[in-house]
């Protein structure tokens, strides 16, 4: 086999396209770090929203034992059958 020595540029050019995979590898593990702890945020929004529709349907069991079926008004603060 014979050896034959690279130039000084193509070593260069070899070094770059390195430089930039390993660039490219730590840009792509930073983003699914990211990605991770979005998934994580988002689960627990959707841990809350359960929460919230759980304390919205006994809040509504509880005014419609009251006072029946019928509308709150909000704005006035009246219920209206």
């Amino acid at each position: 086999m014979t050896e034959q020595k690279l130039t000084t540029e193509e070593i260069e050019q070899i070094k770059t396209v390195q430089e930039s995979q390993e660039q490219l590898v730590t840009s792509f593990g930073e983003l699914e770090f990211q990605i991770q702890a979005l998934e994580l945020q988002k689960e627990q929004l959707v841990n809350q929203l359960e929460g919230y529709k759980t304390k919205e349907k006994e809040l509504a069991n509880k005014l419609s034992q009251k006072y029946g079926n019928g509308t709150i008004n909000i704005e006035k603060g009246v219920f209206q059958s």
